[in-house]
């Protein structure tokens, strides 16, 4: 009885595995190698687009799509790790230092004006009309029109109808209807804000828009030498003194940018030296890169070394013109009789050392613009906004400093034989700076909204590796593409193959 019971059992516990495995049988053996052809095809398919969708995300983005939702959305769900509250003081005190330094990067991922910005309708609107494609984006064009409100309008311009009207035309998107408004505000009165809008963009050449300038500075004088005396009369006066001086300080500025275009660059060297000393306290200008620009252009290089001096301080904010104009002159030096063969076999001399450690200096702060110089990377035309450290700080560098380096022998041989050194120097740029604190992670988004990325490709530091998502999707589509073929070459075989391996799992 007990055998019976036990042969019983065991007979029930093979019928219990063969028949999951004799459905699974019967259902195999109902499959033609159409429906593999076709299983195989499809998870291709559905692999690749899952392929191009992440790859495009990454590019526009520079993350994987999948990767961020995990993070973002499911790591929360399945009870991912909340670091909200430490459990030690060394703890806190790491995440005090990591919040100050994203706080100090996030200060340099501020929007600055272009010193050296073009003229919109000079030189913008012709390269449009000549190439067919707009040089600006949206995002800055719209930056120039806050700009514009801030420092061109104020509280009081209701009282002067030509100021009521170009306060109205700053807003204005639709440049047509900014340039009528500028020219109806002229009916009124002389308005220089009314010059300057025309100058900007309606002015085809350089010489027009000096023209339209010069009447804009003998209007934009009278209004400054009236609020000037009526300023301390109350917060109003005070207001409309601010923004008459806002308005001779852009146009003048403007006026030895258009010297220096027509190439009377001594006379712009004075304007700009006049104008410095005018109102030494508007640094908000950057009226010192101008200077520095026509000063190199002059190969005047005692006094850009004067101006260095005085402007690339501990205290004060850098730029891209400050550092590589100190390294252009540090390399200035040795750079003729520079030989790196040389170099390595008798070792640095102190003055090539101190020419290497600025460009160093240098390539830590905008790590972009040494191919620009190099012409490792074509040029596009400038933005009117840069963001420090970031691309187009480096376009709008190289655009108007890469003839300076042509300039001088060897500069560009000594740059293309030291630059990438930096990066041994700073491995971990994010977290840790060498001179400079931390390079900000915002870069590459801001310059994405600041540049034409439909024909520009925009330069990232430091360089991204593909996401694991990228790389397993892209291994799946090409193996499901590699089934999906010899299914359909080899039908009977891939069915055999597909059965045994079923088979076997039972």
């Amino acid at each position: 009885m007990e055998m019976c019971s036990r042969d019983l059992w065991e007979l029930t516990h093979v019928l219990y595995f063969l028949c999951p495995f004799s459905v699974v049988s019967m259902f195999l053996n109902t499959l033609t190698p159409k429906f593999y052809v076709a299983l195989t095809g499809t998870s291709s398919l559905i692999s690749g687009l899952i392929l191009i969708f992440e790859w495009w995300y990454f590019r526009k983005y520079g993350t994987s799509f999948i990767e961020q939702v995990s993070v973002s959305h499911l790591r929360p769900l399945l009870g991912g790790v909340d670091n909200s509250s430490p459990t030690n003081s060394n703890t806190i005190n790491g995440e005090a230092d990591s919040t100050l330094v994203h706080l100090l990067s996030a200060l340099e991922c501020k929007v600055w004006r272009n010193p050296l910005n073009l003229f919109r309708g000079a030189e913008y609107n012709r390269y449009t009309w000549v190439t067919g494609r707009e040089p600006l984006t949206y995002y800055d064009m719209n930056l120039s029109a806050q700009d514009h409100q801030t420092f061109f309008t104020c509280d009081s311009d209701h009282l002067r109808p030509a100021d009521a009207i170009m306060q109205k035309a700053w807003r204005e998107r639709n440049p047509q209807a900014r340039i009528s408004a500028a020219h109806d505000a002229l009916e009124l009165e002389d308005c220089a804000t009314a010059y300057i809008l025309l100058a900007e963009e309606e002015a085809t050449t350089i010489m027009e828009a000096e023209r339209l300038f010069k009447q804009a500075l003998k209007a934009g004088e009278g209004c400054y030498r009236r609020s000037q005396q009526l300023q301390h009369h109350g917060t109003q006066y005070e207001a409309q003194h601010r923004r008459d001086t806002n308005v001779l300080v852009y146009i003048k500025r403007r006026l030895a940018m258009c010297s220096r275009k027509l190439g009377r660059t001594r006379e712009a060297v004075k304007m700009m030296r006049d104008l410095m000393k005018e109102f030494p306290l508007l640094s908000m200008f950057n009226i010192h890169e101008n200077l520095l620009e026509s000063l190199l252009e002059l190969q005047n290089y005692a006094d850009v070394q004067a101006v260095l001096a005085k402007y690339d301080d501990i205290s004060l904010p850098k730029s891209a013109t400050i550092c590589y104009t100190a390294a252009l002159l540090k390399a200035r030096a040795v750079s003729d009789k520079f030989s790196p063969e040389a170099a390595s076999r008798r070792g640095l001399s102190t003055a090539e050392m101190n020419a290497v450690e600025a460009i160093h200096r240098a390539v830590e702060f905008n790590p972009h613009v040494p191919k620009y110089l190099l012409e490792m990377k074509s040029l596009i035309l400038p933005p009117e906004h840069i963001l420090k450290r970031g691309d187009s700080e480096a376009i709008a560098y190289a655009f108007f400093h890469l003839q300076h380096w042509k300039r001088v022998e060897g500069a560009l041989n000594l740059l293309h034989c030291t630059w990438e050194g930096t990066f041994r120097m700073i491995p971990y740029p994010l977290e840790k700076g060498h001179l400079f604190y931390p390079y900000p992670i915002c870069t590459e988004t801001a310059d994405r909204e600041l540049l034409p990325t439909v024909f520009h490709e925009v330069s990232v530091y430091p360089k991204k590796e593909l996401p694991f998502f990228i790389l397993f999707t892209a291994g799946l589509c090409s193996f499901t593409a590699m089934l999906a073929l010899l299914t359909h070459q080899f039908p009977e075989l891939m069915g055999v193959f597909a059965k045994a391996v079923i088979c076997r799992e039972y």
